[in-house]
């Protein structure tokens, strides 16, 4: 395994460490990030934030950093106890701050936890409401239609009493949804004992079954969508003046640069699955040589994107539509097929880069003077 960290600004790779294959991310993240700010030694006027995932987020975790003084932002688990219950309270709330497009609402709420105070940022999106609702609604008529050939079937079992078929049903209606209802009717008949047709003086014995149909509760669904699109961002940062709700929730939904970064060492162009080393030393190395590789990716396409940006120019994608912010495996494939061609005489050599086009010229200038002298003609 591999621990990385980029920074928010261009997904530029700052740290590394390679893992056990076995590690606990709730261990080694937190070793990541300390060792991160030891580093770092930034100023307490400007002190560094660091983003990550609910894998780091433990009790155990954030009172090392707290006493640690560094300043974190991650999202709270759903199995959080403490989650689970400030979440059990949206639906009271009325009253939720909207984002400028109207897309994201949020209300804040300070805890007092056991490693100390957090601003806990409860979020929901309404494209997150939309996603959720559909799921819910695949998965009630899911267990509906389950749940009624279940009981279809539970209904055809007979029983020698009443207490024997109302233990059954409770045993058949455990895992029922909240957002299920279970409505039963208990139903008696005589049966004969045997086959055939009964003696005129056989006493018939009675039997007992259950007819039970299912239904949705409607407001449990509603309100089970609610949770469900809710999560948590929590941070230690109380001050919301220095650090505003909206700015720390587009702060952690920004932290995909770690999983752009990994992306790009996973790609299978990139051949890395293609080596093979044995010893856990090569290994290391191996990722060094990775990561090192996605530095120099990071800083190109950073470099390339700030100088468009400064300069308001532009550069055809892959449908010819104009972008500012390509991503560098695009222009590495828009640079295939160039050639330098050696020319030998009598009058000695010359060079000749071919198939150079204005779109690639643009490239070379806004990345700088060295990398144009590299693609410049020579004699």
């Amino acid at each position: 395994m591999l621990a990385l960290a980029t920074t928010h600004e261009g997904d530029v790779p700052l740290f590394l460490r390679p893992l056990d294959g076995n590690s606990s991310d709730k261990v080694t993240l937190a070793s990541a990030v300390e060792a991160l700010h030891e580093q770092l030694r930034t100023p307490e006027s400007d002190p560094s934030c660091f983003v990550a995932d609910s894998g780091v987020y433990s009790e155990a975790n954030m009172r090392r950093f707290n006493e640690a003084k560094i300043r974190w932002i991650s999202r709270v688990p759903e199995t959080s106890k403490e989650a689970k219950a400030v979440v059990e309270t949206i639906a009271e709330r009325t009253q939720w701050q909207n984002s400028e497009d109207e897309q994201t609402h949020c209300f804040t709420q300070t805890m007092s936890l056991p490693q100390g105070e957090e601003r806990w940022v409860i979020v929901r999106t309404q494209q997150g409401e939309a996603r959720a609702q559909a799921t819910l609604k695949r998965q009630v008529a899911k267990a509906e239609r389950s749940w009624k050939q279940k009981l279809w079937h539970f209904s055809n079992q007979r029983f020698a009493c009443e207490a024997d078929a109302q233990s059954a049903l409770a045993r058949e209606l455990k895992g029922l949804p909240a957002w299920l209802e279970v409505q039963s009717e208990l139903v008696s008949s005589e049966h004969h004992v045997g086959k055939g047709r009964p003696r005129k003086d056989a006493a018939p014995t009675m039997q007992w079954h259950i007819r039970a149909t299912v239904s949705v509760k409607q407001p449990q669904v509603e309100q089970e969508a609610r949770r469900k699109v809710c999560f948590i961002v929590a941070t230690n940062a109380l001050d919301s003046a220095i650090l505003s709700d909206q700015e720390l929730v587009t702060m952690y939904k920004e932290q995909g640069s770690v999983e752009r970064g990994f992306r790009f060492l996973k790609d299978p162009l990139f051949l890395a699955s293609s080596v093979f080393v044995k010893k856990p030393e090569r290994i290391v190395a191996l990722g060094l040589i990775m990561v090192l590789c996605l530095l120099v990716y990071r800083l190109a396409e950073h470099r390339l994107r700030t100088r468009l940006a400064e300069t308001e120019q532009f550069l055809p994608d892959q449908l010819n539509r104009p972008t500012a912010r390509p991503t560098m495996r695009w222009v590495f494939q828009c640079f295939e097929g160039i050639e330098l061609l050696h020319i030998h005489s009598a009058l000695g050599m010359k060079s000749l880069v071919l198939r150079l086009q204005p779109m690639h010229r643009l490239v070379l200038a806004l990345l700088g003077p060295p990398y144009e002298n590299i693609y410049t003609n020579s004699s």
